[in-house]
């Protein structure tokens, strides 16, 4: 038997909708850190956006699968979708152990302005027991993630990672907003993805 682990990488988010950041981050931290997969796994039902309008999750499933399907390392999880209730990641981590086994280490792969709101993640200190986040930084970041990684202390530090990416400067608010005005979203989002928005008619108000 052999005592290698599997290393998965866990790209969440609300992908409302999935863009080309999404995709080089992932890829960027798959490369880094050696991952046999990334799983790309779009909530359901964000804590953190109960009162903001979010597109039906079918939507950015399919949307998901979509940008992701010619990636072989890439793969997406309806795990969230599934599950009733609130889209906690620490159910989700657990559910994922359960799945894989003790044989894999999972690597949470966020943005490093969301890894600033860790402390106030559903019991944090147990989800950084059972896996690595890796924060992907642009320039002016650094010293907001040094706090929240000192806020955290040996934990912290061996367990929050970053790793510089490519600046794409790139939201989904500013996507959906380009919709709305009738502005061209090519090359920002897949192809396959720009061809649902426009023929599901999603962000046009």
């Amino acid at each position: 038997m052999s005592d290698v682990k599997r290393k998965i990488g866990i790209m969440g988010g609300t992908f409302d909708p999935i863009h080309i950041g999404h995709l080089v981050t992932a890829e960027a931290v798959r490369i880094e850190y050696g991952l046999d997969k990334v799983l790309f796994i779009p909530s359901a039902n964000p804590p953190h956006k109960q009162h903001s309008q979010v597109t039906p999750a079918i939507h950015r499933y399919i949307m998901t699968v979509m940008a992701t399907y010619s990636n072989s390392h890439f793969y997406v999880s309806p795990i969230e979708i599934e599950r009733p209730g609130l889209s906690y990641t620490i159910d989700t981590v657990l559910a994922l152990i359960e799945q894989y086994g003790d044989k894999t280490e999972f690597y949470f792969i966020t943005g490093a302005d969301a890894v600033q709101d860790l402390p106030t993640w559903r019991n944090i200190d147990h989800l950084l027991d059972l896996c690595y986040f890796i924060a992907a930084t642009r320039p002016g970041c650094i010293c907001s993630l040094d706090h929240v990684i000192k806020n955290f202390g040996m934990k912290g530090r061996q367990r929050i990672q970053r790793l510089p990416t490519p600046e794409l400067e790139i939201s989904s608010t500013d996507i959906r907003e380009r919709v709305r005005q009738g502005r061209s979203i090519k090359y920002i989002v897949p192809e396959s993805v720009e061809s649902y928005i426009l023929k599901e008619g999603l962000y046009i108000r």
